[in-house]
């Protein structure tokens, strides 16, 4: 199968310090991509460097550098709490930086453009597992709706330039992420990172109880972040949405996006104890059932990628197990984002 990227590209990732850019950044390193010695290079500019909420900003560094391949994995992000306390800052600032990349990439004509979603994007009671025919077909979730209106504007704009003027900008909507270079502040974290430090600080302080928000009985589901970077160079060395993925199957233009997960899900009960256990906690769990428990399932269907040949690798305990480590490890080298 012939590739629609080579080593040879100049690829910008955008977003790449954090846990889903890094990542990205070691699998294309990996796999021989960024090489100066083959003609090709990866652009990993800092917010200092970069500001990407400036439209003329991100032109006039656009045309200096030269990108032809652009991989989006910018934005706000955070969890429950984050998102009630910063409505206004989710969606102005995702829809500003991915709107400004989107715009500037498709004037300049770069050949790839690859934006990064999120699952939370898909309404609060679809049918589950969830199918990317599922998008607006029902309400948001009400704890994250800022966030998923904003991620939803992208995905939309790369569909509409695909449609409209053949644009070559592609998405994929992951699932829950975890892994390295993670963001472990309590009030902003996702679930399995805000847990992973709650239960090692009161594990190291001898506290015997934690308390988890929630009633803990909500389904989700979780990927490793670095199983969704080999995700993201599969589909842009592979995957062309106009192509059908089997004889049987209407073409994809009417998407241009993927679901990917681990096809596996655990309640939040479940994941606290599998965390507490790992940690080598006994205390007591708590669970505040004033706090909101968000969605109560979410499970992305992944057929349609699996069809193109991905499939994710990593375990969820395997998973935590190499987190947990990684959370020790960034604490003790005093590079923790908390």
């Amino acid at each position: 199968m012939k590739k629609l990227i080579s080593i040879r590209d100049r690829i910008f990732i955008a977003g790449a310090s954090g846990m889903v850019g890094s990542s990205i950044y070691r699998n294309l390193k990996n796999s021989g991509y960024g090489n100066r010695v083959n003609g090709g290079i990866i652009y990993t500019p800092t917010r200092k460097e970069l500001n990407l909420l400036d439209y003329n900003q991100v032109l006039d560094w656009f045309s200096h550098n030269k990108p032809n391949v652009v991989i989006i994995a910018a934005g706000k992000v955070g969890g429950i709490k984050a998102n009630e306390e910063y409505p206004a800052d989710f969606i102005l600032q995702n829809l500003k930086i991915q709107t400004n990349i989107i715009e500037i990439s498709w004037k300049l004509r770069i050949k790839r453009l690859l934006f990064l979603g999120s699952s939370c994007i898909y309404p609060k009671h679809a049918k589950q597992p969830l199918k990317e025919e599922y998008l607006l077909n029902n309400s948001l979730e009400p704890t994250n709706e800022w966030y998923a209106i904003a991620k939803i504007s992208g995905i939309k704009l790369c569909q509409a330039l695909r449609i409209q003027y053949g644009f070559d900008a592609i998405s994929l909507l992951p699932t829950n992420l975890y892994g390295p270079g993670d963001n472990y502040k309590v009030s902003e974290s996702h679930v399995l990172p805000s847990l992973i430090r709650k239960f090692e600080e009161a594990f190291k302080s001898n506290i015997n109880t934690v308390t988890c928000w929630g009633s803990g009985t909500p389904l989700r589901e979780f990927l490793h972040v670095d199983d969704l970077a080999k995700a993201c160079l599969y589909v842009l060395e592979y995957w062309n949405p106009s192509s059908r993925i089997d004889e049987n199957e209407e073409k994809y233009d009417s998407f241009g996006f993927l679901n990917v997960g681990s096809g596996q899900e655990i309640s939040i009960k479940n994941l606290a104890e599998l965390i507490a256990k790992e940690i080598g906690f006994k205390g007591k769990i708590i669970w505040d059932k004033d706090k909101p428990d968000g969605t109560p399932r979410k499970l992305l269907n992944i057929d349609k990628i699996k069809k193109i040949g991905w499939a994710p690798k990593i375990k969820l305990d395997e998973g935590i197990k190499k987190t947990i480590n990684d959370y020790k490890k960034e604490l003790k080298e005093g590079c923790l984002r908390s």
